[in-house]
């Protein structure tokens, strides 16, 4: 490849090539066990009568090379929304061509479209690639935050 690539939204069809890169992208953060999503989940979310998430999809040539997959979340603080970059993923072979600095523009100009106070995503801790990348587009990280979550039997419990 060139160089060249183009950014689409997401549609339709596009669910194997986004479950691919899911597992991609869990393969990588060595997370391959929690990934139980199918197509079928994916296109209810993403296509579906109530959607969930919005992807983009990065294509060089006529194949897939990276994807990102948000959502908004609400700010009470602000009284706007934030868009929440759930994933974001090149492939081996595309990196350092641009396309994750792309996708990153790509989503702040819809954040800024649609009026919302920021952008956040989640990083892991060990992945010292990823840190440097964000920090290279001006993020930075959110003191005095950790983040909570309950999910399986903890939830279930919790909803009891």
């Amino acid at each position: 490849m060139d160089g060249a690539f183009i950014l689409r939204q997401a549609c339709a069809g596009d669910e194997q090539v986004i479950l691919q890169f899911i597992h991609e992208l869990a393969e990588y953060e060595k997370l391959s066990h929690q990934v139980s999503v199918t197509t079928e989940l994916l296109r209810e979310a993403l296509f579906g009568a109530s959607p969930q998430a919005e992807a983009l999809i990065a294509e060089g040539g006529a194949q897939a090379i990276g994807y990102a997959l948000w959502f908004f979340i609400f700010d009470s603080f602000t009284g706007k929304s934030n868009l929440f970059v759930e994933d974001l993923f090149v492939a081996l072979p595309s990196r350092g061509l641009g396309v994750g600095r792309a996708i990153f523009r790509r989503l702040a100009r819809r954040a800024v479209e649609r009026g919302c106070a920021g952008m956040a995503w989640k990083v892991l801790d060990w992945n010292a690639a990823g840190i440097g990348f964000y920090r290279r587009l001006g993020a930075a990280p959110d003191p005095g935050w950790t983040i909570y979550g309950v999910e399986g039997p903890a939830l279930t419990a919790l909803a009891a």
